[in-house]
């Protein structure tokens, strides 16, 4: 017996264009001093969707923001339940001491992944304030964490996928749910 695996396009490329482009405003409009705004990518496609949104806020307002990537592999409670992992490299090259932070992740689920980043942020200095910004959030959160920026929410069942896909990682930009 095989069980045939569903599909459904979220976002397409163009979409996912068109929202990157409403989160970069938002960002924007909720940050007093953007010379102090620094965008954090967690690992994997937070980096990548970090970038995106500098560059975007580079069109908007003419601002270079720095951008930083986060590793939480360390950081987690989970890692019995999601198995081992090879760490990425974090690369935060400047103190975030009294910085507006906004971390930047693809897809939110059970708010554990921001847990832990929020405890690594910790690593690399006191930030005046720190922001989510996600891709997409999925729901099923199972910490009281809550994005102040959301790309597009997908109430999802528990067994199902979100999948991000990025050109430069992944040959193509697309938001897929993934179930049976």
């Amino acid at each position: 017996m095989t069980m045939s695996v569903k599909v459904v396009e979220i976002l397409s490329s163009e979409e996912l264009r068109r929202t990157v482009t409403r989160l970069a405003s938002q960002i924007v409009e909720r940050t007093r001093d953007l010379s102090q705004l620094v965008l954090l990518g967690i690992y994997t496609r937070g980096p990548l969707l970090a970038e995106l949104l500098a560059r975007q806020i580079e069109v908007l307002e003419g601002v270079t923001v720095d951008v930083g990537a986060l590793d939480i592999t360390f950081y987690r409670d989970d890692l019995d339940q999601i198995g081992l992992r090879t760490p990425a490299k974090t690369n935060i090259s400047f103190d975030l001491t009294g910085k507006t932070v906004v971390l930047v992740d693809d897809v939110i689920f059970k708010g554990r992944t921001i847990r832990a980043a929020l405890n690594a942020v910790n690593e690399y200095g006191r930030p005046e304030v720190i922001r989510l910004a996600v891709l997409v959030d999925r729901g099923h959160r199972e910490l009281p964490i809550h994005p102040d920026f959301i790309g597009k929410k997908l109430p999802t069942a528990k067994e199902e996928v979100v999948k991000v896909y990025l050109q430069d990682l992944d040959g193509r930009d697309a938001v897929e749910l993934i179930g049976d």
